[in-house]
């Protein structure tokens, strides 16, 4: 899961600089293993083959980097991390400023899981499922949308009419269509691109 390279170099200093460069960490973060001495000709000017890695605790490097944005700004926190597998790891925040931090339809948390996602990413091969939770915001919000969802639903049922819901994020739209893909009388879908990407409600034909 961690990024692995091989470096060549005639020093551990100069084996860690190559690894920090190529795999865009710092150098204090770097793990070294010798895989091969290699000697040069009459024993002089020899180079080492190293196999180079980070050094760290994925779920732990992410709990501190939130740790370092949140109290940076003034704002005490409590965190629980949940990583059940290699590629998921969730973390849910308790902090004095919940509100500040979630932001207008939880924007700014998503602007901070973003970051946190960039961040982690730097260390891995493969994509890791990264969530962060804010004063259990995604549980609020998953409940008032599965209602918005429904009634909005009976009414395109009702009418006959289709309905245009408020553009959303990709997290929302998807807890709309799940709400909703059992149903008999209407169906989703979306339509529009970034920001303004918006799910439409209407009859099944």
């Amino acid at each position: 899961m961690l990024k692995v390279i091989e470096i060549e170099a005639k020093t551990l200093q100069e084996a860690t600089k190559k690894a920090s460069d190529i795999l865009k960490i710092s150098e204090n973060k770097i793990k070294l293993e010798v895989l091969k001495e290699k000697k040069g000709f009459l024993g002089v000017g020899g180079s080492t083959l190293y196999k180079a890695s980070p050094n760290i605790d994925l779920a732990i490097e992410g709990k501190q980097y939130l740790e370092n944005m949140v109290t940076a700004l003034g704002i005490d926190v409590k965190m629980e991390v949940q990583s059940p597998d290699e590629s998921t790891i969730t973390y849910r925040l308790q902090t004095s400023e919940n509100a500040l931090l979630i932001g207008k339809e939880g924007k700014t948390l998503l602007a901070f899981q973003t970051l946190l996602r960039n961040h982690l990413s730097t260390f891995v091969e493969e994509p890791i499922l990264v969530t962060l939770d804010i004063g259990n915001y995604h549980a609020s919000r998953k409940r008032q949308l599965e209602i918005m969802a429904t009634k909005t639903a009976k009414d395109v049922a009702r009418s006959g009419i289709a309905v245009k819901l408020d553009p959303m994020n990709a997290f929302d739209r998807r807890i709309v269509h799940s709400k909703l893909t059992e149903w008999r009388d209407v169906e989703t879908y979306s339509e529009g691109e970034g920001e303004q990407r918006a799910i439409i409600i209407r009859p099944k034909k």
